[in-house]
């Protein structure tokens, strides 16, 4: 019966929404840090996975392309869906609340050394033992200078894992480079060995053509020198030698 009332609270206040909150919440999103989900559902860090649900569904009905006139409604309904999912899956949200620790970290440390200049302060937060901090940490002031921290620190991350895609896609491309060379080499290689091949017989032919009518003597054998008859540069007349 619960469930039936709080479904009934959804639709009056559905019916009670004007166009022009619908596009201001479509502007919102789209406005929206992109690599920030709590930031696309509006939602403070430390929310449940079932306040997470519960937004989404109160976004969703909102910015619906069949509801919404927008022209960009489809567009900031895709980014509340995967804001969703993001934000459900225990590796993304854990990964993106280890950013929201390292921001406050560095918060923390930034208000520390003011404190030091600031005598009041700093025997206020001594004397109320971490209040004074843990109420100024829940104030307007520090969740917008965190908001804008983890902002910061997301950006720079995701900065780096491009860069860093950037060079293995390029080693990648170098790679296949390489790869595609020694196989271009490996194909000429093996044509000409192919090529080698198919000539053998020929080759074999020509040799044993030129074993029979070559001008080469059998091994052991003494040719006769060659009859002249004349030589202008000797006074004798060179002649065969008979052979007994």
């Amino acid at each position: 019966m619960a469930s039936e009332t709080e479904e009934d609270l959804l639709k009056s206040f559905m019916a009670e929404v004007s166009e022009v909150e619908r596009d201001n919440e479509v502007q919102r999103i789209l406005g929206s840090f992109k690599l920030n989900p709590f930031e696309h559902l509006n939602l403070p860090f430390d929310v449940s996975t079932d306040d997470v649900k519960k937004q989404y569904r109160k976004l969703s009905l909102l910015v619906h392309p069949d509801k919404c006139k927008h022209p960009q409604a489809k567009e900031a309904f895709g980014a509340l869906a995967k804001a969703q999912q993001l934000l459900l899956d225990p590796q993304e949200r854990g990964y993106i609340l280890d950013q929201v620790t390292a921001a406050k970290e560095e918060l923390r440390a930034k208000r520390k050394k003011e404190l030091k200049k600031d005598n009041a302060s700093r025997i206020k937060a001594t004397v109320d033992e971490g209040k004074y901090e843990e109420q100024y940490e829940r104030s307007e002031e520090f969740q917008v200078q965190l908001k804008l921290k983890v902002r910061e620190i997301l950006a720079e991350k995701e900065w780096r894992r491009r860069k860093m895609q950037m060079r293995i896609s390029e080693e990648e491309g170098r790679l296949k480079k390489d790869e595609e060379e020694t196989k271009e080499m490996w194909k000429r290689k093996r044509e000409h060995e192919e090529q080698w091949e198919e000539t053998r017989e020929n080759r074999v032919s020509s040799w044993r053509d030129f074993m029979k009518t070559g001008k080469k003597g059998k091994k052991g054998e003494i040719k006769p020198p060659k009859l002249k008859t004349e030589d202008p540069n000797k006074s004798y007349v060179q002649r065969p030698v008979k052979r007994g």
